[in-house]
């Protein structure tokens, strides 16, 4: 299982995925369209049945159940694009065996280095096998190992009749990392009762909670003239965006913040003297907290405009997701099962509240519930990104060991 599990994953993140979100399309960027194709392809050679791929490049595929009673039907879902912020392209993956606790040389000549003095997850893989980056791109573990784990679990169950299951659907989407990966899937096309998004990170990651989330666009307006006689004219669009940034609680930001807590965070500015642009994105798990911080963005922008005697600011926000929590509380049980798994594998289950979203979190609103399992990497979306391998044989094996105990409990 692990050799062809590396191939695939390595096949996978050679190709370049990344979104775009500034492009509205469905996927955002073309070249999603090369690794979509070849999954279909893949699919269909290790005789899953019923693949298909639509017109927004969703994929979805059966494996039938080999069973003599009903059982439920379950899914496992991933997604296939990169991060837009860091390139994706040429990605050149490095294999590390038998690691050994020190310092790994990511690219000697720009001296970049993945260290477990920064990142201390790394002492917990000596003497696995780690894949890294070569330094200059992300790796794209997130999401294609979940894809080459599903796809490389389904394998395994038809290459092992004796392992009993239900029904099986699998589910390939393209832009999660530009926050509308579920925008389109079908969820009634897809036909389960519950499912599980394999895009968690450390081995044992069990989640089904997650951040509430909106973007937030404040444009702000300015006014030019020449310098030397701007007195009482000149509107500097660049020196208002900086009150705004300082008008928000400085504490509650990413690198401020863990666990439960929310944050405010500005990714993106473009600024001149006549117009500048902050984007934001919010985050809380609390609902009413995440209106509060939103409420936040209107208050400030209204309180600057009247300090400056004009509609300077004009704030956009765009609800992107919700706390899934909601939805899988009441079929709770479908956590348990993956819990149970995990114990049997001999796999401690670290159950906690996702600092992100997944597909899973629209899903489970559109009627899919969907918690998140772990599919192994560390550091997403950057040059430190690495996966251990046998995290994704771990994995791997969570799927497979999911689909025989659901057909053991409803037998």
């Amino acid at each position: 299982m692990m050799e062809k599990l590396v191939e695939r994953f390595i096949r996978y993140v050679k190709i370049d995925t990344q979104s775009d979100p500034k492009n509205p399309e469905f996927p955002s960027t073309e070249k999603q369209w090369q690794l979509a194709n070849l999954l279909v392809e893949e699919l269909k050679s290790i005789g899953m049945q019923d693949v298909s791929i639509d017109k927004n490049a969703y994929i979805m595929a059966t494996l039938p159940s080999n069973l003599d009673y009903k059982v439920p039907t379950i899914g496992f879902i991933a997604h296939f694009d990169t991060s837009p912020d860091f390139t994706g392209t040429n990605v050149n993956p490095q294999i590390h065996t038998n690691y050994d606790g020190k310092d790994i040389v990511l690219n000697p000549n720009e001296n970049i280095i993945l260290s477990p003095r920064e990142f201390e997850d790394l002492l917990q893989y000596k003497g696995q096998t780690l894949i890294t980056t070569d330094g200059t791109t992300l790796l794209g573990a997130d999401d294609k190992a979940g894809v080459a784990e599903i796809i490389t679990a389904m394998e395994y169950l038809i290459n092992h009749p004796e392992i009993k299951h239900g029904d099986i659907r699998v589910g390939f989407t393209p832009d999660e990392e530009v926050g509308k990966g579920a925008h389109r899937f079908d969820v009634d096309k897809f036909n389960a009762e519950w499912a599980y998004t394999m895009d968690g990170s450390t081995i044992g990651e069990l989640e089904y909670e997650n951040f509430n989330a909106a973007a937030a666009t404040v444009n702000i307006k300015g006014k030019i003239v020449h310098p030397g006689y701007a007195k009482g004219k000149l509107i500097n669009s660049m020196t208002i965006a900086s009150e705004f940034i300082n008008a928000l609680p400085a504490q509650e930001v990413p690198e401020k913040t863990e666990g439960y807590e929310g944050f405010f965070h500005l990714h993106h500015m473009h600024g001149e003297v006549e117009k500048t642009t902050l984007e934001y994105i919010i985050r809380d798990h609390d609902l009413q907290k995440f209106l509060n911080r939103k409420e936040t963005f209107k208050d400030i922008a209204k309180t600057l405009n009247k300090k400056h005697g004009k509609d300077l600011i004009e704030v956009d926000l765009n609800d992107q997701y919700f706390n899934m929590k909601e939805k899988i509380e009441p079929v709770k049980h479908i956590v348990d099962i993956a819990e149970e798994a995990m114990n049997s594998l001999g796999i401690k289950p670290l159950i906690k509240a996702i600092r992100g979203g997944t597909d899973g979190s629209q899903l489970s609103y559109k009627g899919l519930p969907c918690p998140n399992i772990f599919a192994g990497g560390h550091n997403f979306h950057g040059r430190y990104e690495y996966v251990p391998v046998e995290s994704m044989q771990k994995a791997t094996q969570v799927i497979v060991e999911i689909a025989s105990l659901t057909a053991q409990k409803y037998a």
